[in-house]
């Protein structure tokens, strides 16, 4: 008898892949699904943006207008931070347009200053000469011109003396529309710089400011620090978790951190003015209700974030809940802490720097100041120096942090 080694055939009709064959059709009716929902979030996405450069009116070609720029443009190149004391010079000349004196009308001081207009009386069309001498090198001036009984005093044109205290400029008469034959006056205001160069009160004055400013933010920083430390306490889930009542006051905290975070400082800010007035004072308290917020927050995470095992130590050896929280949790803390304190006062001398401009007090008071006066030179001083004192805190704040952490 012949005996068979190995496994016998299988009996019956062969067996079908029935699992695989329904993964793979399910894994295609996933991909399609898939697909589709792609598309969907895309087109919605696209809807978005459209309907958003729709109602947010952008423009691209506004940003060619380049004659409103360039006064802004030109100003931060030439900030006012050096001034020299300046003397004013003053020299009045009568002047007759329509028939009158060919000859050059002149006018001199006792130290020798000279206003020459030539000819002495103009008509529509003519050229007119006007020449000075005398004068500082280097000073600006306008030369006006005056009617006191038409009510008229303009300025004609503007003069700059050459290194020796002279200047020449030629120009010519207007139509009898414009000004009408009669006796008027030239007025000559120059503004003769003397003395040494020093410090220009705009300078001046925005140093103060910016001493307001980080001072500003320093009390702001601290009495929100005050206010958040032991918020943060309550706020964290991993120490007020273990009890209804802890679950109940945890979600309290985080309600009054998402409230007083989400308001905008400048909103606050607007919202203190009118509770107690201009200055600094509304300033600082914008910034205190804002920082509770966000240091509360932040430093809740980082309580959640300590590690357990120190706190079970203590907890195991029976100590209290103050004492778990004082021995294990606040070593854990304080770099962090002071870490997120340090960078917060950076960010709060940026958010002071515009509080400012809603009456807040800071620097940027004195900015929206200039600016509204279209007083550029000035208002450009002012940003350059909020742009190195914020660069300077930056990469301050962010090697006291690298060494804490």
């Amino acid at each position: 008898m012949a005996t068979t080694l190995g496994q016998a055939p299988p009996s019956g009709p062969p067996r079908t892949e029935l699992g695989g064959s329904a993964r793979a059709a399910l894994a295609r009716r996933e991909n399609t699904r898939t697909r589709i929902l792609r598309v969907v979030v895309l087109l919605v996405a696209v809807a978005v943006l459209v309907r958003g450069w729709m109602v947010t009116e952008i423009d691209l070609g506004k940003l060619t207008n380049a004659p409103n720029a360039a006064p802004i443009l030109k100003a931060l190149g030439q900030p006012d931070v050096a001034a020299r004391d300046v003397t004013q010079v003053e020299l009045q000349l009568p002047f007759i347009v329509g028939a009158g004196s060919t000859g050059p009308a002149v006018v001199s001081d006792q130290s020798g200053q000279t206003l020459r207009v030539d000819p002495g009386s103009a008509s529509p069309g003519q050229a007119i000469t006007f020449d000075g001498s005398g004068f500082a090198a280097d000073a600006d001036g306008q030369l006006r011109i005056q009617n006191p009984s038409r009510g008229l005093d303009a300025l004609f044109t503007r003069v700059h003396t050459d290194g020796k205290g002279a200047f020449h400029e030629v120009r010519v008469w207007p139509e009898y529309n414009t000004l009408p034959p009669d006796v008027y006056q030239f007025r000559l205001i120059l503004n003769a710089p003397t003395g040494s160069v020093h410090l220009s009160e705009t300078l001046i004055s925005s140093l103060g400011r910016m001493g307001e400013t980080i001072l500003l933010a320093l009390m702001g920083t601290v009495f929100g620090v005050v206010f958040s430390v032991p918020l943060s306490f309550l706020g964290a889930r991993n120490l007020m978790g273990g009890s209804p009542i802890g679950r109940a006051i945890y979600w309290l905290v985080r309600l009054i951190f998402t409230i007083t975070r989400s308001i905008e400082v400048l909103i606050l800010g607007v919202i203190m003015v009118v509770i107690v007035g201009i200055g600094s004072y509304a300033g600082v308290l914008a910034i205190v209700v804002h920082s509770i917020g966000s240091l509360g927050k932040l430093y809740s995470e980082a309580i959640e974030g300590i590690e357990p095992g120190p706190v079970e130590a203590i907890t195991a050896t029976g100590a209290d809940r103050l004492s778990t929280v004082v021995y294990g949790v606040v070593p854990q803390v304080i770099p962090t802490f002071l870490a997120v304190t340090i960078y917060w006062w950076d960010h709060n001398v940026r958010m002071s720097t515009v509080l400012g401009l809603v009456g807040g007090g800071g620097i940027g008071f004195l900015l929206i100041q200039y600016m509204n006066l279209l007083q550029f030179n000035q208002a450009a001083t002012v940003l350059w120096m909020i742009v190195i004192v914020v660069t300077a805190m930056d990469y301050a704040s962010a090697a006291i942090r690298s060494r804490l952490i």
